[in-house]
């Protein structure tokens, strides 16, 4: 039987055979409306019992978050120039005291008289008393009232790249908006913000969309915990593009604590001068691969650096058991490390890997971190 013949043959077969035993199955049959309805609310409802977290997650933290309006003086010549501000804060406690933990820039310039604190029950509150720092950003208000919501706070150094977040603040003035993300990456650094005074910065970076006016505002984790307070935006257009900048609680929290028990901060002091321009010509001078940790430039005499003996092109790769990334990095971890502690340093000098121990002092002996 030639090949056509056989073709034919089998599609004969085929068509002869009894009912049941076709070689190919029916098509299923698609369902009506009403029962894909109900199979969609069948599989939805898997997926709203998880959602529910998203829920009460945002009635945990959104009673903690305030709205903050401000109207601000400017003395310009003989003009005075006065504009409003708008922005966001969370209610934390810290002792027995409740305040406002928010940004320096949303009250900068502002007196308390046109400072108004709104809760999110819409009550108005003054606060008595605002300390600031302008290296960091942050600001405490000090604020009294019954019922008030405070925040729980969660730890920012266990915080990792792609875990989920919302920030909860007033865009555009629209108070208690809520926004969801992830974190996109941390140990965000050099980044110029304002007028260039926030000097201690380690900030996450996170997509939830952040807008003017939730500067201030708290980024919660999904266990309701307080990770951030929203500060800043790179954007073309004034608006969210997806990164937005947030300071570690743990960070704003150590700089309010001290805000509140001494009226300022106090930060160490190591005294050295960085190269701010680590360049691959200065590895290799130093017989390193690629440009790694903070290299030393300068050394300021009876310091605590000089007392170490420390040396000119000794490049710090390790500071109290952190590694250090670059020359702002090991600026921040210096300054958030408590003054008087006695910290192991490595270098790398001359090729070789040098241990030392230094113990740090105030810098408010040495120059002014105003």
């Amino acid at each position: 039987m030639n090949i056509r013949g056989l073709i034919s043959s089998l599609a004969l077969s085929a068509v002869l055979l009894p009912p049941g035993l076709a070689a190919d199955p029916q098509p299923p049959a698609v369902p009506n409306g009403e029962q894909l309805y109900q199979e969609i609310l069948a599989e939805a409802a898997v997926l709203e019992k998880q959602g529910s977290l998203l829920k009460k997650v945002v009635q945990l933290a959104t009673p903690s978050v305030v709205h903050i309006q401000t109207i601000k003086t400017n003395q310009v010549s003989y003009n005075r120039r006065t504009r409003g501000e708008e922005g966001s804060g969370v209610v934390i406690r810290i002792g027995s005291g409740l305040y406002v933990l928010t940004n320096r820039h949303v009250v900068d310039e502002a007196s308390l008289a046109n400072i108004n604190v709104r809760l999110a029950n819409g009550r108005l509150l003054h606060p008595v008393n605002v300390i600031s720092d302008r290296r960091t950003d942050v600001a405490i208000l000090s604020v009294t009232g019954d019922d008030l919501t405070f925040a729980h706070l969660g730890d920012s150094n266990r915080v990792d790249i792609g875990d989920f977040v919302l920030a909860v603040g007033s865009p555009f003035g629209l108070s208690h908006s809520v926004t969801y993300g992830i974190i996109s990456a941390k140990g965000r650094r050099d980044l110029e913000l304002g007028d260039g005074s926030i000097r201690y910065q380690d900030f996450l970076q996170t997509d939830a969309a952040i807008n003017p006016g939730n500067s201030g505002g708290p980024l919660f984790n999904l266990r309701g915990e307080v990770i951030g307070i929203n500060t800043a935006i790179a954007s073309s257009s004034g608006g969210s593009e997806g990164i937005g900048f947030t300071i570690p609680i743990n960070m704003a929290m150590t700089v309010a604590q001290q805000l509140i028990e001494q009226g300022r901060t106090s930060r160490a002091y190591l005294g050295v001068r960085l190269n701010d321009d680590f360049s691959e010509t200065d590895a290799a001078r130093l017989g390193l691969s690629h440009p790694q940790g903070a290299m030393v430039t300068g050394i300021t005499a009876d310091t605590p650096a000089a007392k170490a003996a420390l040396q000119i092109d000794d490049v710090i790769i390790e500071f109290d058991g952190h590694r250090i990334d670059d020359d702002e990095h090991l600026i921040q971890v210096v300054g958030f490390t408590a003054i008087g502690k006695a910290v192991d340093l490595v270098v790398l000098r001359r090729g070789k890997t040098v241990r030392l121990q230094v113990t740090l002092e105030d810098r408010s002996r040495y120059e002014s971190d105003g």
